[in-house]
């Protein structure tokens, strides 16, 4: 691993290295072919059935292959060079979206090809995120995440309403045409990128026994049983919190769909200060405070936005929201890859994903129920007590082991 720099290193600094640059790249263009992938899927199967069910069908197909295929995930990038990984991932990805335009009359083989992209990316991110200690010092995980944060805001931000354009104007065809294209630059740029030194080998014990090995790496440690709780509390606040923001903007602070866009705003705003105040405040070593501080944060304004009729109020309370939420996951990450041993990286950061999506699925199929019954303010003071809950799980005193 290159030795950690001392100081404080940029993400300017980092992009000026030709190694960085090309993963930085990859998972930056990767992660934009998600998003169209995403956005003009749930167009185009909106368009063909009319329906919120239908819609909710891609939701499903997007969540459920985390479920099944993270533990596998997991042991296959333990084993094998997370860079070919990586590659095979983003050519999965490049032929599927070529289908598309193929086969999108066809609702059932539109449902397959988002399940099986959604597959796809399960192998993807946590290669991604165990190669990156590979590439950079310790001391610099907090700036080369937050350069890809950074961008992937941006991205959403940017392409989310580009993707409905470019249906719109091209067709969808041509939007997939488009998305094949990113997988397919990804996967060049990761060709040419070298992985200096040579991974740990893992010690095979058999596939079903290294996937439960990952399980107890998260049960294991203390921090990452900490980790762990609380981010499948904050996944069973925020899947409701997120999708019914929209209800909450129109019956608390009675506002349409142009002042949902500029709260949305508002988060985006903050995610983006989020990873500028992060480098610039980070010395030293990655602490777990940071994290649970920034869930404690979400907790908070969630109360503030179940309390407000104020839309000011609530504008500057999102910000907070979007501006924790991107300093706590930049290091959480960057705290799962300084803190588990290389050999066991893809599994750990796997079973993460497998937490959070099986949170976020269970709070979303809740999260209507309730905010029926009890009203939306109910949903928010229990996604605010979850998170509360989630940031007192990391102040008790604790020793915790380096994860081998």
């Amino acid at each position: 691993m290159p030795a950690a720099e001392p100081g404080r290193i940029t993400v300017r600094e980092l992009l000026g290295r030709p190694i960085y640059r090309r993963w930085w790249g990859a998972a930056v263009i990767s992660r934009a072919g998600d998003i169209l992938a995403g956005v003009t899927l749930l167009l185009l199967v909106l368009d063909r059935t009319g329906s919120g069910l239908g819609v909710a069908g891609v939701v499903i197909a997007d969540v459920v292959p985390v479920l099944l295929f993270a533990p596998v995930a997991g042991v296959v990038v333990d084993r094998l060079p997370r860079r070919r990984i990586m590659i095979a991932a983003d050519l999965v990805r490049m032929t599927l979206a070529a289908l598309l335009p193929l086969v999108g009359t066809h609702l059932g083989a539109v449902y397959a090809i988002a399940f099986a992209l959604s597959a796809a990316t399960v192998f993807f991110n946590p290669a991604a995120n165990s190669l990156l200690p590979a590439l950079v010092g310790e001391r610099e995980l907090v700036a080369a995440n937050s350069g890809i944060w950074t961008t992937a805001i941006v991205a959403q931000i940017a392409l989310a309403p580009l993707a409905g354009a470019l249906a719109a104007v091209a067709g969808y065809a041509a939007a997939f045409w488009v998305n094949a294209a990113s997988f397919a630059i990804s996967a060049m740029l990761l060709t040419g990128l070298a992985v200096p030194g040579h991974r740990v080998g893992t010690t095979s014990q058999g596939w079903a026994r290294d996937a439960l090995d990952g399980v107890r790496l998260l049960v294991a440690d203390r921090l990452m049983r900490s980790l762990a709780t609380a981010q499948l509390l904050a996944a069973l606040s925020a899947g409701a919190t997120s999708a019914l923001l929209v209800v909450l903007i129109r019956e608390r602070l009675g506002l349409g769909p142009q002042g949902f866009g500029w709260l949305l705003a508002s988060i985006a705003v903050g995610a983006l200060a989020g990873p500028a105040l992060l480098t610039r405040i980070m010395r030293g070593p990655v602490r777990p405070g940071i994290v649970f501080g920034a869930y404690g944060v979400r907790g908070l304004v969630d109360v503030l936005l179940a309390l407000t009729t104020w839309p000011l109020l609530a504008a500057a309370a999102l910000l907070f929201y979007g501006l924790s939420t991107s300093a706590g996951t930049i290091t959480f990450t960057s705290l799962v890859q300084t803190h588990t041993g290389e050999a066991a990286r893809g599994r750990v950061f796997a079973g993460f994903d497998a937490l959070f999506q099986t949170g976020r699925l269970v709070s979303l199929l809740m999260g209507g129920v309730l905010a029926d019954w009890l009203g939306i303010t109910a949903v928010y003071f229990l996604g605010a007590a979850l998170l509360l809950t989630a940031a007192a799980s990391g102040f008790s005193p604790r020793r915790s082991s380096q994860a081998t």
